[in-house]
């Protein structure tokens, strides 16, 4: 939204306070009006600046840092200062400070978090002060129009594990992420850090450690402390979306089958990652003229994101196919640090509930365990690729170079055009370089990445860019569209709307040798036609908090979608603090 079409905003602050609060702070653009109404003439230089010169001079001020960690300290402080320049600057360079604010860069920040600390940036709930979690969380949050909770727990950070109260980076990260590629009111969000101790030995002996100093609390007496904040905001705000980030892998689905018939919750690491995968292979499979239920997949690494891309491409598969959940649970073949999940290794305990449904039957596999050696048992990504060849090959691992030359040649050697999603971050643990994939498959493979790769050659010299399988091309608008209906949960329905609509988008239905998603820069653009179509599937489903038509949808999100432009302010005594 332009700024000629926003209101006047009535602003209670004068001198000192205006200038330290960066949702109302302008520093230098403040205008001749606003310094004499707001008592700021004598506390800032003479020069008016317009928002693209600060942009400028921060940039200029970023650049001279030179490590990526000090870039990152910088923006953290600039964002502590003022919003709208914060969030303007990151807009105008979005491909060069995304990998800055958030994976990898974040990461670093996340692991000396008790090192660098400055001051709080958000909600800190510690086991220990459970007892006044209910007066804690009101003291941030009472009065406030708060629509988006994010929250961590922080054993699984970014492929760094266990960070202990450091997961409150990767919660200010994400709502920073619905905020300039979502739309979302900066205003309306909140970074949790839920702190229930940490393993991690290098913290635990760290004198300079800011959080919970104990070893993680399990089992029941968690149970009850996630509990207790989950019930606290469907209690205060009935209508917000709740986003679980990096917990770890035996709490991460359990919790989100727990709440999301209850509240609209949302976990990015097993839906986000699903959600963008499966737009990805729906953008294949229209290269490839074929429906999902005719694919075979393999997935290598079986733990919250392998598990998370199988439930939601089984899921889309009985929505937009019509084929039963059983059915559907046959096209799998799962492979965890145990090889290929099947009975065998279940009754050896070998096999986590959540993977249960997609075991694979011994019998399938006496041909092939028949030519191991007396004792070996061990069935891996090479017999299955022979056995199954399977039309689409993902792995979510982080084993380095898992999809072998062999690997790939014996699936090409089995499909047209195979979909091969290497999609492990970093790219130093990518199972296959995506020119490697291309160049054994003599340009015939579907490829995305998880990382940033550069184009690969096709045999007729034309440059093949590979996708980025990101979740923030789509995320921040699952989110928004929740937020936009005001919805009553974050339903299969509308993951799978929000995915279709994001695989529409795909370059390849243009052309089947152009990139299967859109390029990260178009993000923004992207993830509003995400959130239109998944408020308008809230809408026809009936779970909307909102009495809108699904027409008016697109009309509404323009309205609610918040840019970083300043606003007039007109002081008033009984205006916003």
């Amino acid at each position: 939204m332009s700024k000629s079409r926003l209101p006047s905003l009535r602003v209670a602050l004068r001198g000192d306070t205006i200038l330290t609060r960066p949702r109302f702070n302008k520093g230098t653009a403040f205008t001749v009006p606003e310094r004499k109404a707001f008592g700021l003439t004598g506390r800032l230089p003479y020069r008016v600046n317009s928002l693209d010169e600060q942009i400028d001079r921060a940039w200029n001020q970023l650049e001279a840092r030179e490590t990526p960690i000090r870039k990152n300290t910088f923006l953290q402080s600039l964002k502590d200062q003022n919003w709208v320049l914060y969030y303007a600057l990151l807009k105008k360079n979005l491909r060069e400070l995304v990998p800055v604010i958030y994976t990898p860069t974040e990461a670093e920040a996340i692991a000396n978090y008790s090192h660098l600390f400055r001051r709080s940036e958000g909600l800190y709930l510690t086991f220990p002060q459970q007892d006044s979690m209910e007066e804690d969380f009101l003291e941030q949050t009472k009065g406030r129009d708060i629509q988006l909770f994010v929250c961590s727990d922080a054993e699984a950070i970014l492929g760094i594990g266990d960070q202990g109260v450091g997961g409150i980076g990767i919660s200010a990260a994400k709502s920073v992420i619905y905020t300039l590629i979502g739309g979302m009111d900066p205003s309306k969000s909140l970074a949790v850090t839920l702190d229930v101790g940490t393993d991690n030995e290098d913290l635990l002996n760290d004198s300079l450690y800011v959080g919970w100093p104990q070893r993680r609390v399990r089992g029941k007496e968690y149970d009850e402390f996630i509990d207790k904040f989950v019930q606290l905001v469907r209690k205060y705000h009935p209508h917000s979306l709740l986003h679980f980030e990096d917990f770890g892998v035996s709490n991460a689905q359990r919790l989100l089958s727990r709440y999301r018939e209850a509240h609209s919750v949302f976990n990015d690491d097993i839906q986000g990652t699903g959600a963008v995968t499966l737009a990805c292979i729906m953008s294949a499979i229209g290269v490839t003229k074929s429906k999902l239920s005719e694919q075979r997949f393999v997935i290598y690494g079986a733990g919250s994101a392998g598990l998370g891309i199988t439930k939601q491409l089984r899921d889309a598969m009985v929505t937009t196919d019509g084929i039963s959940e059983q059915e559907a649970n046959t096209k799998f073949w799962l492979l965890d640090k145990f090889g290929l999940i099947r009975e065998a290794l279940d009754g050896k305990g070998k096999v986590r509930d959540g993977l249960k449904e997609f075991l694979r039957k011994d019998e399938e596999w006496v041909d092939v365990l028949e030519t191991k050696n007396k004792d070996g048992d061990y069935i891996g990504l090479l017999d299955v690729v022979k056995k199954v060849k399977p039309t689409v090959l993902i792995g979510c691992s982080t084993h380095a170079g898992a999809f072998t030359k062999e690997v790939v040649e014996a699936m090409a050697a089995g499909c047209d055009r195979p979909i091969i999603l290497p999609l492990s971050n970093p790219s130093r643990l990518v199972e296959v370089d995506p020119k490697d994939a291309n160049d054994w498959t003599h340009g015939k493979a579907l490829l995305a990445t998880g990382s940033p790769f550069p184009p690969a050659k096709m045999p007729s010299g034309k440059d093949y860019i590979i996708a980025e399988c990101n979740n923030a091309l789509i995320y921040p608008g699952l989110g928004f569209g929740s937020m936009l209906a005001q919805s009553r949960q974050m339903s299969d329905r509308m993951i799978i709307a929000g995915a279709q609509r994001l695989a529409s988008l795909s370059p390849a239905l243009k052309d089947p040798d152009d990139a299967l998603l859109p390029d990260f820069g178009e993000a923004p653009e992207v993830n509003f036609e995400v959130a239109v179509a998944v408020a308008e599937q809230a809408i026809e489903d009936g779970i909307a908090g909102v009495e809108w038509e699904k027409e008016q949808v697109r009309e509404r999100a323009k309205e609610m979608m918040w840019e970083p432009v300043y606003r007039d302010y007109v002081f008033d005594v009984d205006g916003e603090k």
